[in-house]
């Protein structure tokens, strides 16, 4: 079955050009997001609005509950199912999204029904870590460079899991490593969005500027005020972690812009090496805020001929 991908760093405009495609192509989009699948999180999380989801269909948008155990695994199952259920009913799945393990998870054959590892383990490294996240970054690093450059220091989770692995012997960057067989049930185009550094970079703060004015200091308390910790995975979304660090310190949420800014450009740069180790992938740089009508020809001239290409 044909399945769009439609990829890109963080704030780089992928949302509405997802949209847009959906509309001339009669596709509806499976979200490859890891922190907009969560209900409750909103605006940290730049979620399409109720408005933008009603212009186009969407899949793993504002479905889990960030109490719910999820990880790739889960992720893989639900997006598949979305996709063969979009495919059966003659329209096209688009996959958009920047969660580079999401969209691995989909691109190829990987299985996820090996053990999930052992807890008492990482549960050692985080204590000899002294329970610091940077700390285990640090020792990530030490492994695997390129894993830490992936991992965002704050997923603790996932570097524990990466440590682990690679203290019992894994090859490096094993999610690329193991995954080399394309899942055979997907005819699959990529297609990557780009900008210009700067550009991307002055995207990211006027993103944190909008987020913050919309009130992520008001939805991080409603989630506090419904048990919600930094020690849960949800929580640990950027935006989400530095704005609870704030505000269980006694210090206004307003001190978290600039922490927020660093790290989602640390976090939209991993994107982009992730996303580069693709050859297939197609990249089409945008430029400006209005729609650029050009990227997108560009886009249609992919998409096109791969359409009326039966494989």
């Amino acid at each position: 079955m044909k399945v769009l991908f439609l990829t890109g760093p963080t704030a780089c405009g992928k949302t509405e050009y997802a949209i847009r495609l959906a509309q001339d192509y009669n596709g509806e989009i499976v979200s490859a997001d890891s922190m907009q699948l969560y209900r409750y999180m909103d605006i940290g999380s730049a979620k399409p609005t109720a408005e933008e989801r009603a212009q186009a269909k969407h899949w793993l948008v504002d479905e889990i509950d960030p109490k719910t155990p999820f990880n790739v695994s889960s992720y893989q199952k639900k997006a598949r199912a979305y996709i063969e259920e979009i495919a059966g009913r003659g329209k096209l799945p688009i996959v958009s999204g920047g969660t580079g393990l999401y969209i691995n998870a989909l691109l190829y054959d990987m299985d996820f029904s090996a053990p999930e590892g052992d807890d008492a383990f990482r549960q050692q490294i985080w204590k000899a870590c002294g329970e610091d996240p940077q700390k285990v970054h640090e020792r990530l690093k030490l492994l695997d460079l390129e894993a830490a450059k992936i991992i965002h220091p704050n997923n603790v989770k996932r570097m524990l899991r990466a440590i682990e692995r690679l203290e019992h012997g894994e090859a490096k960057l094993a999610a690329f490593a193991d995954s080399t067989k394309p899942y055979p049930d997907y005819d699959s185009l990529l297609i990557g969005l780009d900008r210009d550094r700067s550009e991307l970079y002055d995207r990211i703060d006027c993103r944190v500027d909008k987020i913050l004015a919309a009130g992520l200091e008001d939805e991080v308390r409603r989630l506090m005020d419904m048990g919600f910790t930094s020690s849960d995975i949800a929580m640990k979304g950027i935006g989400y972690k530095e704005v609870i660090d704030c505000l269980s310190e006694g210090r206004p949420a307003e001190e978290a812009a600039d922490l927020i800014r660093k790290n989602t450009r640390h976090y939209a740069r991993r994107q982009l090496i992730w996303l580069r180790r693709y050859p297939q992938m197609h990249w089409v740089t945008l430029e400006g805020d209005a729609f650029d009508e050009g990227a997108y020809e560009l886009m249609q001239q992919l998409i096109e001929p791969w359409l009326k290409n039966a494989k």
